[in-house]
């Protein structure tokens, strides 16, 4: 049976539908590497950036904010852009951005440029990294798909557990004296690679049903996620002044207009931004929740975990990022388990990798309430034990979510599962990072005693959210369906 793809608007047959395309597969995910690699990495060499370019701890913030919201803000839009222009050009534009933002990045002489690189660098993330998700759902056949989304989450999850690790090996090499511009480096070589080898081997794909971009929604829905995502990142550093909740309001209007738009534009027969059809699949909106919390309690914990390693035991980036590296390997073992054991027994993979998930972040907030103080050998145990659960759940979600969705539907459905990540990566921090910046007294007395202290507190308060990913787990469809 052959896989439809689209080329300027005409269907295009797979030579070979039962093959994996992995020369595209593996191109495509290194972007997605580079791309959630740059969410973490810059956490470990924010100290480092402090230091050099005299930066406030508001620059750090918006070093951080800046790629988090324009890569946020502008994903959608760019899915839709693919489907009008091909995703191919769009990818490589993407490629092109994030590689160029990356050197400016690395040459910045001060925290206003290097904020102003980061802006750009994540309007580079939001082109490419949806044009993977929709590549694997229009070229990969229906049965294999679970598998290659299983190679997908492990590298989302690698690279969001493994920056930690990475930033801690390229600042403390420290080659040619180059400190934290290292960790924005080494894209250049990965995106010029990452071109070349899409120039020649990535298929150009679009959408047969796209006609012209949906302005006014695109305009709606900017504004909606940019009056989202803007307090929550800057809320818990502001202190949660009027301005924050006033955002939080002006963004319910705004996605209830850009609703209004859509379900208008859809009635008179046009090409909406977002085809609101695809929030009626109980598998796609239940998944995108549940991707939400996924990734809410994932940002979050691990910039608690760092601060605590950093400021609270004094570690070096180099000595925190070792601290990850055997969840790291233990998240990579059960995400390859999940891949396997998935098409087999469904659901259940993802209700067993919750109910330890959850385990392991209530035991952590156990073990140090207890009595012992925090050291990298106390919590790592419990930091395997989180990720053998995470590799079970996480890598399986993202098939959850596109398992039911048409190729046609793959860039928009994409695009709003990118959405998701980035909006929940902010809802966390926001949320986690004001309960334990809130628990945590760096000027204490004994400031390991401080850190262990939040990061119990944040520990207890992750394994909440990893509950209620667990009931959304419960709530799914039991079985993957079949996409013919």
């Amino acid at each position: 049976m052959a896989v439809s793809q689209y080329s300027a608007g005409r269907p295009v047959v797979a030579a070979d539908a039962e093959a994996i395309p992995w020369t595209t597969i593996s191109i495509v995910l290194s972007a997605l590497f580079v791309a959630v690699l740059d969410s973490f990495i810059v956490v470990v060499a924010a100290p480092s950036i402090v230091a050099d370019l005299h930066a406030s701890a508001g620059d750090v913030q918006w070093v951080l904010a800046g790629y988090q919201l324009s890569y946020a803000v502008f994903i959608i839009t760019a899915t839709r852009l693919a489907d009008l222009y091909g995703r191919k050009r769009i990818f490589l534009l993407g490629a092109a951005v994030f590689t160029l933002s990356s050197v400016a990045c690395a040459l910045a002489p001060d925290a206003g440029s290097l904020i102003t690189a980061r802006v750009v660098q994540g309007l580079g993330a939001a082109l490419m990294v949806p044009q993977v998700f929709a590549y694997v759902t229009v070229l990969v056949p229906a049965a294999k798909r679970h598998s290659v989304f299983g190679v997908v989450g492990i590298v989302m999850g690698m690279a969001t557990i493994g920056g930690q690790v990475i930033g801690g090996l390229l600042i403390g090499a420290d080659l040619f004296d180059s400190g934290w511009r290292l960790v924005f480096w080494v894209n250049v070589p990965i995106g010029v690679v990452m071109f070349l080898l899409a120039l020649r081997s990535v298929p150009a794909t679009g959408s047969a049903a796209s006609r012209r971009l949906d302005l006014p929604g695109v305009l709606m829905l900017s504004v909606a996620l940019f009056l989202l995502v803007l307090p929550l990142i800057q809320g818990q550093q502001a202190g949660w002044p009027g301005w924050v909740w006033a955002c939080f309001g002006g963004s319910a209007v705004a996605f209830g207009a850009f609703v209004a738009i859509e379900r208008r534009l859809e009635s008179r027969g046009g090409d909406p931004l977002v085809p609101l059809t695809l929030f009626g699949q109980r598998s796609f909106s239940l998944g995108i929740v549940l991707v939400l919390t996924l990734y809410a309690l994932i940002y979050s914990y691990y910039l608690a975990l760092s601060v605590t390693m950093q400021q609270g035991l004094g570690l070096s980036a180099l000595g925190a990022g070792l601290v990850y590296a055997p969840a790291a390997t233990a998240f990579f073992v059960f995400s390859m388990v999940a891949s396997r054991t998935i098409p087999k027994y469904g659901r259940r993979v993802l209700e067993v990798g919750a109910i330890i998930m959850a385990s392991g972040y209530l035991a952590t907030g156990l073990l140090l309430v207890s009595g012992p103080r925090i050291t990298p050998l106390l919590v790592i145990p419990t930091l395997v034990l989180q990720s053998v659960g995470g590799g079970l759940v996480i890598t399986p979600a993202l098939n959850t979510v596109l398992s039911r969705v048409r190729p046609e539907s793959a860039g928009v459905a994409s695009g709003a599962l990118s959405t998701a990540q980035q909006c929940g990566g902010a809802l966390g921090v926001a949320v986690i990072g004001a309960i334990f910046f809130g628990a945590f007294d760096p000027a204490a007395a004994d400031r390991v005693a401080a850190a262990g202290h939040a990061f119990a507190v944040a520990s207890f308060a992750t394994c909440v959210i990893a509950v209620v990913s667990g009931v959304i787990v419960f709530l799914l469809p039991k079985q993957p369906a079949a996409q013919g």
